[in-house]
């Protein structure tokens, strides 16, 4: 494929798939490290039917009504499990089981009973998102990238979810100091003054921006795999967080380009006849680097933390 034809068909889609996994991949390695992983697969569910009543109060698929009806859902989620964590006296994995499987069947059954045949909003854009529409069609070659007018025919998805990650990096590197100390020790954390509630809930909101700004373009399954797989993998490849975290973006890189490459040439390779969905393949193909990493990663066997300096 020449840049003609890659530049507008498949740069911007590779990009936002690019974008979209190491957003939630690297507040991920704190949500596993905190054992607190579950949270992103809650989130991503219960965003939907955030935006499901969205859009029948506004009667429009409009990035703004989407992007706040989604975040008011994950935040009434949070609350929820915190409630049903310290009224029902449960362990926070079941809180958090019933809060997004309550939500995300109560979405679904918003979207069945509703008109939404005259927009793009159902349950398989839901689950997959719509990677593969997402071309940039004023693009003719790699000279557009420095033409403004071809520029800003760019599809929105792609700065919403670059702005996002430009965010989430911000984020940790304002509080990178108080974020590992609260992660690996939140008792000595708390005795030199770090307000960990107030910390923990923010990456709570964090990892709630970037499920939302990934889950229009790419739908709940990348983003349940991305907060999960790439951090998990990267835990068994060092005992350093730093490190940790490096290998966490790479593998959230790896994953979204071979996926991307996979769904549409590997069918075509195997003599199928079509491709297959960009969504799916991966998250699949995070699903293998995490296996590989289990099988063959030299700190597999360890227990405990990476460690904190």
């Amino acid at each position: 494929m020449n840049g003609e034809e890659f530049v507008p068909l498949s740069l911007t889609p590779l990009l936002i798939g690019i974008f979209a996994a190491v957003a939630c991949a690297l507040p991920g390695n704190f949500l596993v490290l905190r054992k607190q992983a579950l949270i992103g697969d809650a989130i991503s569910h219960v965003v939907l039917p955030g935006i499901v009543v969205a859009f029948l109060l506004t009667g429009a698929i409009s990035t703004w009504p989407m992007m706040l009806g989604a975040a008011g859902a994950a935040i009434v989620a949070v609350v929820m499990i915190e409630a049903i964590r310290r009224l029902g006296q449960i362990e926070p994995g079941a809180a958090m089981g019933v809060v997004f499987t309550t939500m995300f069947a109560g979405g679904v059954l918003l979207l069945e009973q509703t008109d939404t045949s005259t927009v793009h909003l159902d349950v398989e854009h839901a689950l997959y998102g719509n990677l593969e529409s997402l071309i940039w069609l004023d693009a003719v070659g790699w000279s557009s990238l420095l033409e403004l007018t071809a520029l800003a025919g760019l599809p929105p998805e792609l700065p919403r979810i670059a702005l996002t990650l430009v965010g989430v990096i911000l984020f940790i590197w304002l509080f990178w100091r108080p974020l590992k100390i609260s992660t690996f020790d939140e008792g000595f954390a708390r005795t030199i003054g770090i307000r960990t509630g107030a910390l923990g809930m923010a990456l709570v909101i964090v990892a709630a921006i970037s499920a939302v700004a990934a889950f229009d373009a790419v739908g709940s399954i990348i983003v349940i795999a991305m907060f999960i797989c790439p951090p998990a993998a990267a835990r068994m490849m060092t005992n350093r967080l730093e490190t940790q975290i490096t290998w966490s973006v790479i593998f959230a890189s790896v994953s979204a380009i071979s996926g991307y490459v996979l769904a549409g040439y590997g069918p075509l390779w195997v003599g199928g006849a079509d491709a297959v969905s960009a969504a799916g393949m991966i998250a699949t193909m995070s699903g293998l680097i995490l296996a590989c990493a289990a099988l063959w990663g030299p700190c597999r066997t360890r227990a405990g933390a990476p460690q904190a300096t």
